[in-house]
């Protein structure tokens, strides 16, 4: 996961927050059901990343050289 992904991912998270914290507090509960999702997608996008350049190109298998 490049710096730049890690970077709109964790910024996704935040805006995600920011919006769920904003709807519990005024009462909205679109706005609150709204950032929530977008938090856990930002959140599941970048597990997804790190588990992918995890797995890329190791499968554990090779021996050292």
């Amino acid at each position: 996961m490049s710096v730049f992904d890690r970077a709109k991912a964790k910024a996704e998270e935040l805006l995600g927050r920011a919006e769920q914290v904003y709807g519990e507090s005024h009462g909205d509960a679109a706005a609150t059901m709204d950032g929530e999702a977008r938090r856990l997608e930002a959140e599941a996008d970048e597990e997804r990343a790190e588990a992918r350049a995890r797995h890329d190109g190791d499968d554990g298998l090779a021996g050292a050289r």
